[in-house]
């Protein structure tokens, strides 16, 4: 087996200039300075020499390459990384690896809803397709990681012109269900609640809890030399169906731009944009995803659409998040699949008050948001990263294009740098060729469309590559290639940083009732019986996570029948939906077991049709389990796990304690309710008060404004649904407490 690339790369140091490391590449030694030969000239040119701005040597790489290695660097898509580690995008595939162990050099054909392609080995995908942007979704141990990325770099060295492979992922540092395309890993990096999480914590103890998180990252993707992330989600969230909404920061546009504000310059290194001990972060999904149409996701036709149904929401709720991250220059900015629905939507202004002309092109296809805000008015100096499968699936508003001229479109005419997808060389070559042979002649294009708009040519290929390549050029990439895999196991276990992490999970907890039964002090279950239960959407995880409460509650006098119990400690996490296809109806919110709802239409409209829903196995047991134990004067503690905006009253109902969590620890919670750390935690978001807040009608419009966050919705509430203090939309508890964005209760 032929030795791991962590064990024999060779390190120069410059003083007061960039470390070069490089296993193939000649150095150049002038000046007293050291230079990788980069573009194999041979000479410290232009390209070489790391003294120059890196957006100058980027323009100056350009222009020595090939028209086939720019479009292989128009593309990035998800890549496999080895026997150890399968990946669910090529679970069907049989591993093949090359002598090392460390890259798999097998062919492979891959289906999935972004699209079907026939793939080639990973040397051949490099040295011959010249890909350069990958996406990795495997959670793999830092040293293997960094072994991994290591031989990536190896093989692109062995080109006549070196350009590093930039792996990108999404985040890796907060708690959560593995789901693929969002959170592919984690565990392995220091780990935080998830970002409605850190929004609760940030809220309740201040935005160090965010500093302390973005530092983490950096030293943790650093380390392992992970040098660009999809993150993070600054959209507001508007529509408390979406299921994306776990990855938000909530809905409160000020602290999503505050959080924005502080963690960008901290992943990338500083103030100015990224350094070379940083890492990229491409800020999604502009101009935000929040506003979908009864919750349905853009991943699927049925939430195609963008609506914008309240006059000036674009500018009020949805963008601000993306003009903080542009003001702290974010690398990258991704844009979302969907398009804006115009005959659904009041009127929405720019940054100039002007009206947006709301035209029905997906976000990355559209060029009024790409170029004339997102550039024009905002001011973003980085790249367009399109989200994943705009060319073959979600090709929303330009399905009468074919694959090549929706790559030129998007490339060409929007001002889209990167495709997420898949590796189309051969569609982009058409697309570059078609400006050239006649192809328009004899082909028509559909209307509003010419050639110009729909082909690549040299300009816009030098535009968007040399974009990427900056960044490459400012995260150091060229010069410090590899990173010491040893080490990098010992830099993610950083003690601070998993002090940090701990202490922002038990931040996290938000106190959302309590009748005196909390903190559960030793005086007040000393003799007492305690039944312990953890809820799931299938019985099978919650018999799972009933055992391991159980394991934690050692100090207890634990009793199997609530029946006898005194306190009944029930912990509540509920599910919903698909990520990748719609619900039959909308997205079930309530926590509720074999509930009867209306299916829709594919117009988003309610049906007389229903199906039976379920979001928690047992969540009729709550009720028995309460009753018992009330009966003789017991007490319930419950605690649910956010990542939607849950109906509550099911469970609240039954409670005299309660408790909210967001992918946070069960030992933080319990923690909380023993005493042992003080609830700080607050609300990021407004649970609505019931089905009522949530009701559509025949037309497909829902009684409360999808593109409104919680805490604004009561103005356009109709009357009779608001109660004597003028208040509608929110949850109020049995206590009078009104569950609304900011809410949280201490001892």
């Amino acid at each position: 087996m032929a030795k791991k690339a962590s064990d024999h790369f060779k390190t120069w140091a410059n003083p007061n200039g960039p470390v070069i490391t490089t296993m193939t590449r000649p150095v150049i030694e002038a000046d007293g300075l050291y230079f990788k030969d980069i573009d194999g000239s041979g000479t410290v040119s232009e390209v070489n020499d790391w003294r120059l701005p890196a957006a100058q040597r980027a323009a100056a790489y350009v222009k020595q390459m090939t028209v086939d290695e720019k479009i292989g660097q128009l593309f990035i898509s998800d890549w496999r990384m080895g026997q150890k580690y399968p990946n669910p995008t090529f679970k069907d595939h049989v591993v093949t690896p090359d002598e090392s162990g460390i890259l798999d050099e097998g062919e492979v054909f891959t289906k999935l809803i972004f699209g079907e392609m026939h793939l080639p080995g990973t040397s051949t995908l490099i040295k011959e397709w010249f890909a350069r942007h990958t996406i990795l979704r495997e959670n793999a141990t830092p040293e293997d990681l960094t072994d991994y990325l290591n031989q990536l770099q190896a093989v692109a060295e062995e080109c006549e012109r070196f350009v590093p492979v930039q792996a990108a992922s999404n985040s890796r540092n907060e708690n959560g269900e593995a789901v693929f395309g969002m959170n592919d890993a984690g565990g392995v990096f220091p780990t935080w609640p998830g970002t409605l999480g850190i929004a609760a914590a940030v809220k309740g103890a201040g935005i160090e809890v965010a500093d302390q998180w973005a530092e983490a990252i950096r030293r943790s993707w650093e380390a392992c030399n992970l040098r660009k992330g999809y993150m993070y989600m600054v959209d507001c969230m508007t529509d408390p169906r979406w299921q994306r909404s776990y990855g938000t920061f909530g809905e409160d546009t000020d602290l999503i731009c505050e959080i924005a504000e502080h963690i960008i310059p901290r992943i990338q290194g500083n103030e100015n944009g990224v350094t070379a001990d940083g890492v990229a972060m491409t800020t999604k999904h502009f101009p935000g995803g929040g506003a979908r149409e009864n919750g349905f996701d853009p991943h699927y036709a049925a939430g195609q659409w963008n609506v914008y149904a309240t006059s000036g929401s674009l500018k009020k709720y949805h963008m601000p998040g993306f003009a903080a991250a542009v003001g702290k220059h974010t690398s990258s900015i991704m844009p979302y699949y969907s398009k804006p629905a115009a005959e659904k939507s009041a009127a929405q202004q720019d940054f100039e008050g002007k009206d947006i002309p709301l035209e029905p092109y997906g976000f990355a296809y559209n060029r009024v948001f790409i170029h004339d805000i997102l550039r024009g008015q905002m001011g973003f100096q980085g790249y367009v990263n399109s989200d994943t499968g705009i060319v073959h699936n979600m090709k929303w508003g330009v399905e009468m294009l074919d694959e090549p001229e929706r790559i030129g479109f998007a490339v060409n005419h929007s001002g889209v740098d990167l495709i997420s997808g898949f590796f189309d060389n051969a569609y982009g070559r058409e697309a570059y060729e078609r400006a050239k042979n006649g192809y328009y002649e004899t082909h028509e294009l559909p209307e509003g469309f010419t050639p110009d708009m729909v082909t690549l040519n040299d300009e816009c290929l030098d535009r968007a590559v040399t974009r990427t390549l900056t960044e490459m050029f400012e995260l150091g990439m060229f010069e410090n290639t590899y990173r010491d895999a040893k080490k990098s196991a010992a830099l993610c276990e950083n003690k601070e940083d998993l002090a940090n992490a701990d202490r922002a999970h038990h931040q996290s907890v938000v106190l959302l009732k309590n009748d005196g039964i909390l903190p559960l002090t030793a005086e007040k279950y000393a003799g007492k019986k305690v039944y312990a239960e953890a809820f799931h959407k299938t019985a099978e995880a919650g018999e799972a996570a009933t055992r391991a409460l159980r394991d934690m509650l050692v100090e207890l006098t634990l009793t199997d029948d609530y029946n006898e119990a005194d306190i009944a400690l029930l912990f509540v996490n509920p599910s919903s939906g698909e990520y990748f296809s719609a619900t039959a109806g909308y997205l079930e919110l309530d926590i509720c077991e074999g509930k009867e709802v209306h299916d829709v239409d594919s117009f988003c409209r309610p049906m007389a049709e229903t199906h039976l829903e379920t979001t928690l196995t047992g969540a009729k047991k709550i009720t028995d389990i309460a009753n018992a134990v009330h009966a003789h004067g017991g007490k319930v503690i419950a605690n649910i796990n956010f990542h939607l905006a849950w109906l509550v009253g099911n469970v609240e109902r039954c409670a005299d304690a309660l408790t909210a969590g967001f992918e946070t620890n069960p030992d933080a919670t319990l923690d909380v309710m023993f005493g042992r750390f003080a609830p700080v935690g607050r609300l990021p978001f407004t649970l609505p008060r019931g089905d009522e807040v949530l009701a559509v009608n025949k037309d497909g419009v829902c009684i409360s404004p999808n593109d409104v966050p919680g805490y604004d919705k009561d103005q356009y509430m109709p009357d009779e649904l608001k109660d004597e203090n003028g208040k509608a939309y929110a949850y109020r508890d049995t206590a009078g407490n009104y569950y609304e964005l900011n809410f949280g209760l201490s001892w």
